[in-house]
């Protein structure tokens, strides 16, 4: 059988697991999700933009899995080896106890670089279980049939466009496009099975045992050597720790590019059709990482991404400007949005998506996001090239240019141009920033010029985007909507965060869009973003809001939103885009933008509180 010869069933939610109920593995090129019944069921081999090869999470029939787990009932647990990406799922059953681990090696062979070997380890550490293993890949999101064959104790799945080769030490059946094993294992017992993506100079390679410890203790030394870099010593050091270590899982090492999210399509709202492909390098949230990185004192993530940006990419005339809003992760910058209507989606949430057409929309707030983080960048890292700080003046001349136009803004709504605050608000930041860099280091800069427009943007900010009826800055000139991004403006240093017209704000915003501490990014309702349907809370405003709070002296209120917040986040304390009115994860998972907000405010908190 076929993944096209499938039968769909109805939507029903016992076939899907909740998108918080995973924990996430990589290996800096792509990753996986896992969730806690030890299922692998969303895998994309390669890179993380390539199309999946397990995606049951985004259709249980068609989609693909690699399930691992014992066949009796058990409840389960799932954490991570500690200060590690190795995801460790345990299963407690009436006739022992046994665990999986799972990990993607980080090798530093290059003749190995391209294996991206998924290794899953099973040990049973009391009593005896029995266990199945069924490997059903789907290639090219379930669009492509393959062949199965068993080959020297390997079995090799291949289709036109990849191979894979599965190792086991169990033996291993062919059944249809699948292989399955069925084994028990008794107290001090272990199988591996292992993943390799073949072809090209990677062959087909056995993963014995103890080759298999061997990479488990190496990649143990990976992560607690980059993680020791970390110079946070606050209060939330484990849940801090873990967001920069879910951030560095989503960078890209070839090229230095920090993809949004490893997911595509996990819905903002169950059964709607706000699905999107986050799987690309957003200008804005990749910069916002690198201040977070930076904070932390990872400085060569910052390098990188500065790489990326001066070799990757080229400045361009486009729509947007020099720049666009996103790229793919090899710096390519058309990444074509196509619907996948042989796949249902998580829980009947369609369409899945993958690509992205609003890479070539006009979002002005990017410049003040990138410009931002290279002043960050020359500060705690390097001191800016020249090649670098002539980029810059070209940024911010279009800058002082253009930061007037209507645009699509941060939240990429698809309702036509506006002109946002949050854009304006950013282009300041742009021309600001660089003067900072231009006086520092006296640097040549057209300072008359990006002065005068410095000032221009703060004066029309004050004048049109401040209404005296609502006592509150408003999302878009011409109207009286709220809208969470506003939160920046005391986190830019546009204005003073005891300001009494930001303070003012802010009580608006508590009042209108933050419930519990969870904030809603705007009112669809009054301010139309031309999509059907509602969203959850979107967390990296969560994360302003206790920002904004602890920079405004209101203390005790931040550091009670933050800690709500902190039980919003699944069990191995990752987040997803947003939270659902129940308290359930929704959107692409887990999400950089909130992983780095969370840092950003636990910094600026811990130091409020002395």
């Amino acid at each position: 059988m076929t993944a096209a010869d499938s039968v769909r069933h109805p939507t029903d939610a016992s076939r899907y697991v909740p998108i918080a109920e995973h924990g996430l593995i990589g290996d800096l090129r792509t990753a996986a999700l896992v969730d806690t019944h030890g299922t692998i069921d969303w895998y994309c081999p390669v890179r993380f933009d390539a199309p999946s090869v397990f995606a049951s999470i985004l259709d249980a029939d068609r989609g693909g899995s690699f399930r691992l787990a014992p066949e009796v009932p058990a409840r389960t647990k799932q954490f991570y080896f500690p200060d590690t990406n190795i995801l460790i799922t345990r299963f407690f059953a009436d006739d022992g106890v046994a665990e999986v681990q799972d990990f993607m090696p980080i090798v530093d062979d290059s003749r190995e670089a391209d294996r991206h070997r998924l290794i899953r380890r099973v040990l049973c550490v009391r009593g005896s279980l029995p266990f199945t293993a069924r490997v059903a890949p789907r290639f090219d999101y379930g669009r492509r049939s393959h062949t199965v064959r068993t080959e020297k104790g390997l079995t090799i799945f291949e289709s036109p466009e990849l191979s894979l080769a599965l190792t086991s030490g169990v033996t291993v059946e062919v059944d249809g496009p699948d292989a399955v094993s069925t084994f028990k294992l008794v107290e001090g017992e272990a199988a591996v099975f292992a993943l390799d993506r073949i072809g090209g100079t990677v062959q087909p390679r056995h993963c014995p045992q103890a080759e298999a410890e061997e990479l488990f203790d190496a990649t143990v030394r990976y992560w607690r050597r980059w993680l020791a870099q970390s110079r946070y010593r606050g209060r939330w050091r484990e849940m801090v720790h873990r967001s920069a270590l879910t951030l560095k899982l989503l960078t890209y090492a070839p090229t230095g590019a920090i993809v949004a999210a490893p997911t595509t399509s996990l819905p903002e709202q169950i059964g709607g059709e706000r699905n999107w492909d986050y799987r690309y390098v957003w200008v804005r949230d990749a910069a916002f990482c690198i201040y977070a990185l930076l904070r932390l004192g990872f400085t060569q993530e910052a390098e990188a991404f500065v790489r990326f940006l001066s070799e990757g990419i080229a400045l361009g005339d486009g729509p947007g400007g020099p720049l666009q809003i996103m790229y793919g992760i090899d710096g390519r910058s058309e990444i074509p949005e196509q619907m996948l209507p042989h796949l249902e989606g998580h829980l009947g949430s369609s369409p899945v998506r993958v690509g992205n057409a609003a890479v070539h929309q006009l979002q002005l707030d990017i410049y003040g996001a990138l410009v931002d983080s290279l002043y960050l960048y020359d500060k705690w890292g390097q001191p800016l090239s020249s090649d670098h700080w002539d980029a810059v003046c070209t940024l911010v001349g279009w800058v002082c240019d253009n930061w007037d136009r209507p645009d699509m803004s941060v939240w990429e709504t698809r309702a036509g141009p506006q002109r946002f605050l949050y854009s304006q608000l950013m282009c300041w930041v742009a021309i600001e920033r660089a003067m900072r860099i231009a006086r520092h280091r006296g640097l040549p800069a057209d300072m008359s010029r990006w002065s005068t427009a410095r000032d221009d943007i703060y004066r029309r900010i004050m004048r049109c985007g401040w209404s005296p009826r609502r006592r509150a800055f408003v999302q878009r000139e011409g109207e009286e909507v709220l809208d969470a991004s506003l939160l920046m403006m005391p986190l830019s240093k546009f204005i003073s965060p005891t300001d009494p017209k930001w303070l003012s704000t802010l009580d608006a915003l508590g009042e209108e869009l933050v419930a519990d501490s969870l904030v809603y990014r705007y009112d669809p309702t009054v301010s139309p973003d031309g999509l059907r349907g509602e969203e959850g809370t979107f967390s990296i405003c969560s994360f302003w809001y206790v920002e904004a709070l602890s920079r405004a002296g209101r203390v005790d209120e931040a550091r009670l939103a933050f800690e709500k917040m902190l039980t919003y986040a699944n069990h191995v304390g990752l987040y997803a885009e947003e939270i659902g009115r129940t308290g359930e994860q929704i959107g692409n998972f887990p999400q950089a933008f909130t992983h780095l907000a969370l840092i950003s405010a636990a910094f600026n908190l811990d130091r409020a509180l002395g």
